[in-house]
């Protein structure tokens, strides 16, 4: 009889238990998935070690059930990643594992694979790319890690990216490339499969799960070269991992919104470490934390400054809009007619999709709200729905007020469907897109046909929310309107201005890549905001000192680092009770600690979500105590018992606070 150690996808402090087996009926289970039984229930769980020797202890040891795996589906690095995953966000080994392979019952036709060809490349460097591939190698020899490809937008990135992994693949190694979202990376998976024609494997959590797991095989199998993928590529059961890329470092996409709430670049740091693989990072505005790590040396920075070929910063033209009539102003529109005179293409951004923000009654002032969630529904026009775009409640368009009963109902604020309607009686004979969530889910080939069609300038006109901000290249796009730059500024978060900064100058980005005669237009009320006078000025320096000088003072990310504790309970009172009960449970280990400012438990800011009430405990800390909190932390984990009716969730190094 030998004995095994199964993790199990449960959330208890210790989720690893000892299990026997026969090795006749197993020869060898280790790294493969098992059902045993567990409280009296069939589970299913994760071997992480086998041994000969029986735990000590008077108790029974129950046995093995099945073994699901032929070949393992995790290796020695992907446990102890998820052991390192368990101490940072705080939930158990088991499921951390869980998320690493997909629930498949058995293989299943790969993702898209792409075989032979060479590594010839696409196009001549400029002297700026090859200085920093020089500065590289250079570096690497060095045995420098850690790189950040700090390039403005059109500067070449990828192609520096491709050069670099090129080398590695010729070396026998394998290369990761992560993107913040799949379905927006046509345009590289392309790129790349056309310059490799080889082992290239696509990676994401839009495939099945059989998909996935066929996938991650042949990865381990050492019969893929390059992956590309999203936040969970980062998973993938290397064999040989030397290089890491990370496009677009700055997207929230890469922070997992669910438990674990895992952000794929410390997990990157974490196998860039393992394997003594570089990671490279890039993007034209880093977030504040790979910015500060840049400038204490601690990452190294390749700079690239110019944009290739014939492109040149476009022109950036600020509009006030206080007063203004219509969504669409003057300027904007005078700017639209010429460039589609001249059959160029035009983008329009806004990160609001629906028709209307609001709907509200005239009569007695109520606004209609989600009854899950404490927040206004927004009303989509061509379904006749109000939804709720946090939890995704729909309700057929109300003929009067639920309060007064008023018929007199009034729609507020704008969304993308709006702004197409407009669109269309102001150029009926343009072909126009819209490309956000309501267009796209469910649907990669419009996405793909869209994107391909604007590209060959057989569409005219691309509206879009954040979708079409993002690493795309549009040759034909010479101006670029920013319809409410406003959008997020006044969010209660210290990250407001950061966030519409990044987003601005990326959706900025995507004209004068290559050709001189690229315009923004930014509608705003805010003038003199920070982050519009930078992206107006081009000046992403000044923006990120002044910024990070604030954050200095206040003493938030990145001179500290967050953990926010939420917990949540369809009673508000036991929300509220629990929240209480836990911060007096920490009190006394934080309290007088000069490191750490606990804040007291309070409602969060969207109080109500998905028909839970949530309150939180937010954490302050600065780098010194950040070990010794996790540990207070792991104590809370083991020890502390919330009622059976409240959920709690650690957070660490949240991305935002609502």
């Amino acid at each position: 009889m030998k004995y095994a150690r199964v993790s199990l996808a449960v959330p208890l402090y210790e989720s690893t238990f000892t299990y026997s087996y026969d090795e006749n009926a197993f020869p060898d289970p280790l790294y493969k998935r098992v059902s045993v039984d567990f409280n009296h229930r069939a589970m299913k769980g994760f071997v992480i070690s086998t041994g000969d020797e029986k735990p000590e202890g008077n108790f029974e040891v129950k046995g093995i059930k099945r073994v699901y795996d032929d070949e393992p589906v995790i290796n020695s690095e992907l446990v102890r990643l998820a052991a390192d995953m368990s101490y940072l966000y705080k939930n158990s080994i088991g499921q951390c594992l869980s998320l690493m392979v997909p629930n498949a019952k058995r293989d299943t036709e790969a993702a898209p694979f792409f075989e032979g060809g060479d590594f010839s490349p696409v196009s001549e460097l400029t002297e700026e790319q090859k200085r920093v591939i020089a500065k590289y190698h250079e570096k690497r020899k060095e045995g420098r890690r850690l790189f950040y490809l700090y390039g403005v937008t059109g500067s070449g990135k990828s192609e520096v990216y491709l050069q670099i992994a090129e080398d590695v693949i010729r070396n026998g190694g394998q290369v990761l490339y992560m993107v913040p979202e799949i379905t927006l990376s046509e345009q590289l998976s392309s790129n790349v499969k056309n310059r490799f024609k080889g082992r290239v494997q696509i990676m994401h959590s839009s495939l099945t799960p059989a998909q996935r797991l066929k996938s991650a095989r042949l990865v381990q199998n050492g019969e893929v070269d390059i992956v590309i993928g999203a936040r969970s590529a980062v998973f993938a059961p290397f064999r040989n991992l030397k290089l890491i890329i990370m496009d677009e470092e700055h997207e929230s996409s890469y922070k997992a919104g669910n438990a674990p709430r895992y952000h794929a670049r410390q997990l990157a740091q974490l196998r860039s470490r393992y394997n003594d693989a570089a990671l490279i990072m890039g993007s034209a505005t880093p977030s504040f934390e790979c910015y500060k790590l840049m400038r204490e040396g601690k990452i190294t920075e390749l700079d690239l400054t110019k944009r290739i070929g014939k492109g040149a910063f476009p022109s950036v033209k600020v509009v006030n809009t206080l007063g203004q009539k219509g969504n669409i102003s003057s300027l904007l529109r005078a700017a639209m007619d010429a460039e589609l005179e001249k059959g160029n293409g035009v983008i329009l951004f806004l990160n609001r999709r629906g028709y209307s923000n609001t709907l509200t009654c005239n009569t007695c002032g109520e606004v209609i709200r989600c009854p899950n969630c404490s927040i206004s529904l927004t009303y989509h026009k061509r379904t006749k729905h109000l939804e709720c775009h946090t939890c995704g409640f729909k309700m057929p368009l109300p003929e009067v007020c639920p309060s007064c009963h008023s018929h007199d109902l009034g729609s507020s604020g704008f969304g993308t469907e709006r702004i197409e309607e407009e669109l269309k009686a102001l150029y009926p004979f343009k072909v126009i897109r819209r490309l956000d969530r309501d267009t796209a889910e469910n649907d990669r080939e419009y996405v793909s046909e869209t994107l391909k069609e604007f590209e060959k300038g057989e569409v005219n006109i691309l509206l879009g929310t954040q979708m079409i901000a993002k690493g795309l290249n549009f040759p034909k796009a010479t101006l670029v309107g920013v319809l409410n730059a406003d959008q997020g500024l006044f969010l209660p978060d210290f990250r407001a201005n950061e966030r519409t900064f990044e987003l601005l100058q990326q959706v900025s980005g995507r004209v004068g890549r290559y050709r001189d005669d690229g315009i923004v237009i930014i509608q705003t009320t805010q003038l003199s905001n920070p982050a519009i006078r930078a992206v107006e000025l081009n000046d992403p320096e000044g923006f990120y000192q002044k910024e990070m000088s604030e954050r200095r003072k206040i003493g938030y990310p990145p001179y500290s680092r967050l953990i926010n504790i939420k917990v949540r309970s369809k009673s508000e009172e036991k929300a509220e009770m629990e929240a209480n009960r836990i911060e007096e449970f920490l009190s006394p280990y934080f309290e007088g600690n000069v490191n750490i400012e606990a804040y007291p438990a309070t409602s969060c800011l969207i109080e109500m979500a998905n028909s839970y009430y949530r309150y939180h405990i937010l954490l302050v800390i600065k780098d010194e105590a950040f070990a010794y909190a996790l540990k207070v932390l792991d104590l809370f984990r083991s020890s502390y018992k919330a009622a059976s009716s409240v959920q709690v969730e650690i957070d660490t190094d949240p991305l935002d606070l609502l």
